[in-house]
């Protein structure tokens, strides 16, 4: 069943996990993390006039993350936290996927400029305070691998970098995901009409779902053809930057004013 991209989508995949729910409410919680969420749209909102990148926009990517991560496990891929022996068990593995999903944007409390190697940097230290609540009983050795993953999920989402888990590739396709209703992840300007808004306005709604010939579908609801715009210099290059480009496939379709949504050829990145 296709499951519909929204920031209540997180605290659905959590529910059913001790170990996530803690790592979510200890990390959505914690004030530094609140306050450099919010820092980061001052930066990207108030002072570039760019689109989200707060608090609803890590909740987004981590509900969305995570739901691709399950699909991704389910269909038989093996994380590789647990393929490299980093890890212990698939839950450890999901909150790689969490953490550095909710993080991922956090540098942008700096400067847009670099962003994820800032969030990286950052993301160090918080984890070096948040890890011990979260989960006492591991030891030093094991943070430190954890905490590895999770910087390499944060930084493997800026354009060009390859990321080399499936973690980190699960987080940088969930990056993309949050599109509809204007919050597009190429930045453009407020109430600039250009083809950067044009295309992100177009898009409507953002599904996650099994595909027909590949593991994952992500679906893009459209009311024009410039929702491509969105598809093809976002959501494409991502997933091309990750090891699961194999799993992944993205179905178009252009919503009408009357009858159903007209599906458009599926795309294999």
């Amino acid at each position: 069943m296709a499951v519909v991209v929204s920031p209540r989508l997180v605290e659905e995949k959590v529910k059913d996990s001790p170990l996530l729910e803690r790592a979510f409410k200890t990390v959505a919680g914690d004030s530094e993390v609140k306050e450099l969420l919010r820092m980061s749209n001052v930066m990207a909102v108030g002072r570039l006039l760019y689109n989200d990148h707060g608090p609803v926009h890590a909740a987004i990517v981590a509900g969305s993350a995570l739901e691709i991560f399950d699909i991704l496990y389910e269909s038989g891929v093996t994380p590789s936290t647990l393929a490299d022996e980093t890890l212990d068990d698939p839950d450890e593995a999901r909150m790689v996927v969490l953490l550095g999903a909710y993080l991922h944007d956090i540098g942008n409390s700096v400067h847009r400029e670099n962003h994820e190697l800032i969030g990286a940097m950052l993301a160090d230290r918080l984890l070096d305070r948040l890890l011990p609540e979260i989960v006492p009983e591991w030891s030093v050795e094991k943070r430190v691998r954890f905490k590895s993953e999770v910087l390499h999920a944060i930084y493997a989402t800026a354009p060009g970098v390859e990321a080399l888990t499936v973690e980190a590739g699960v987080v940088k396709v969930a990056d993309a995901t949050d599109m509809a209703e204007g919050r597009a992840r190429i930045p453009y300007l407020k109430g600039k009409m250009d083809m950067h808004s044009l295309s992100a306005l177009s898009i409507k709604r953002v599904e996650i779902d099994t595909g027909s010939l590949r593991p994952v579908r992500i679906n893009v609801y459209m009311t024009s053809y410039a929702g491509f715009f969105q598809i093809e210099r976002v959501l494409l290059p991502k997933v091309k930057t990750t090891p699961i480009r194999e799993h992944v496939e993205v179905a178009p379709y252009l919503l009408k004013a009357e009858g159903p949504p007209e599906p458009l050829p599926l795309i294999h990145p």
